[in-house]
Order: C-alpha cells, then structure tokens, then sequence
C-alpha cells in the first residue's frame, strides 16, 4: 500500500513562493506517474502537474511557466516550485501517485496553500 504526506503549504502574498514536498512510501521508481492536482471551488479537479516515466512532464496551462515539478527519485519525493503565486491558486494540493504493477492510484491528504494579502 503507497502511502503519501504532502508538505510545505502556507500562506503567502500574491507573487510569493513555496516549495511543496510529497514524500512516498515507495520508490518514485515504480510509480508510472506521480504529480499534483488542486480542486478550487466551484471548479472541476485540474492536473496541476505530473511526470510520467515515459512521456515527461506535464502542465496545466494556468501554471505553466510559474510551477515547476520535480522528482528525487533516491529520497522518494516529488516537489512542487511554486512561482508567482496568484490569488486563484489558493485550494488544497494534492499529491498523486499511479502504479501499474500492480495497478493502483494513492493520494496524499493535501496542504493547504493560502495566496492573499
């Protein structure tokens, strides 16, 4: 059973920050993608950010280019640069994690990430 914790969600000023960590019970190496998700009110759950093994990284367009992921495959983390936060981005983060051998999808508890004045 994989198991994550997100960390490093806070409050910050609209062009601020943070730096959110998911650490895994697993081995980022067996995991077919890991990434973030976000679900804002009144708005459909979006793919924030993701890494597949075979196809890269991907990103929503409302992120790209101020969010940035990463994964630290031998500390099973994955990492979230956050860059030029903007008020919208304020909702939970959720770290996500797919295996195919076998098959299952896991999802941490999320962190809180706050943007305002």
């Amino acid at each position: 059973q994989v198991q994550l914790v997100e960390s490093g969600g806070g409050l910050v000023q609209p062009g601020g920050s943070l730096r959110l960590a998911c650490a895994a019970s697993d081995s980022m190496s067996g995991f077919d993608l890991v990434g973030w998700y976000r679900r804002r009110p009144g708005k459909e759950r979006e793919l924030v950010a993701t890494i597949l093994s075979r196809f890269g990284t991907n990103y929503a367009e409302s992120v790209k280019g101020r969010f940035t992921t990463t994964r630290d495959n031998g500390e099973n983390t994955l990492f979230l640069q956050k860059n030029a936060l903007k008020t919208e981005d304020t909702t939970v983060y959720y770290c996500y994690a797919q295996t195919h051998d076998p098959f299952g999808q896991y999802w941490g508890p999320g962190t809180q990430v706050t943007v305002s004045y």
